[in-house]
């Protein structure tokens, strides 16, 4: 079993799509967060479940997809590491993720 954690950017970006959605609908807000916290809970049972981010293209680099929405994270031995979560509409940069490799 792996462990998941949120690295301070993926929690930043789903508290400010949060944060966005709120100013609609507070209660979809809540809904959408606990969507994507329930869709990275797998993470600890099968790691490698989601696809590769195909502009990268290495197998450590994985998303979950969520209605529009791109969860992407980092395979490491024990653990899974969300780095990110963004509109799939926004160009994907994961420059600063890539630079620790």
């Amino acid at each position: 079993m792996a462990r998941v954690t949120w690295t301070d950017q993926a929690l930043t970006d789903l508290g400010e799509i949060c944060d966005f959605i709120a100013r609609d609908s507070p209660t979809y807000a809540k809904l959408f967060a606990n969507r994507v916290f329930s869709a990275v809970e797998r993470l600890e049972l099968l790691p490698s479940s989601g696809r590769v981010v195909p502009e990268v293209g290495r197998e450590d680099l994985r998303q979950i997809l969520l209605r529009n929405y791109r969860i992407i994270y980092r395979v490491l031995p024990d653990e899974s590491e969300v780095l990110t979560v963004y509109h799939g509409a926004r160009l994907l940069d994961l420059s600063p993720f890539l630079s620790d490799n």
